[in-house]
């Protein structure tokens, strides 16, 4: 079982920047597709982005694209996002999730695809 946690969340202004990490203590994090996804009560999880085993590739929900930045460090385990201009909108709990897919498929974007979630972390921006 892998478990991930998520950090780094917390209330923050229209325009205003967080960083959300997730780490696991698991030696085979390389391994791994990582997304992010979000959730608002009442709403499914939403895509967010997802990054390749080794960072090569990514992909953005148009929503976030020159906005957020994910990356993720092999050797440390953790995967990040970097949120620039945040908006309301963005409000929501940020789950990480692990999945097990050999390669970086065209379906990062459904939550089927991944096999571990983290407890989340909220995100609130105020107007």
């Amino acid at each position: 079982q892998v478990q991930l946690v998520e950090s780094g969340g917390g209330l923050v202004q229209t325009g205003g920047s967080l960083r959300l990490s997730c780490a696991t203590s698991e030696s085979t994090f390389n391994r791994y597709v990582m997304g992010w996804f979000r959730q608002v009560p009442g709403k499914e999880h939403e895509f967010v982005v997802a990054i390749s085993r080794r960072g090569l590739r990514t992909y953005y929900t148009d929503s976030v694209k020159g906005r957020f930045t994910i990356s993720r460090d092999n050797a440390k385990n953790t995967l990040y996002l970097q949120m620039n201009n945040l908006k309301p909108e963005d409000t929501a709990v940020y789950y990480c999730a692990a999945s097990k897919a050999p390669v970086f498929t065209s379906m990062v974007h459904t939550t089927q695809t991944y096999d571990y979630w983290g407890q989340g972390t909220q995100v609130t921006v105020s107007s």
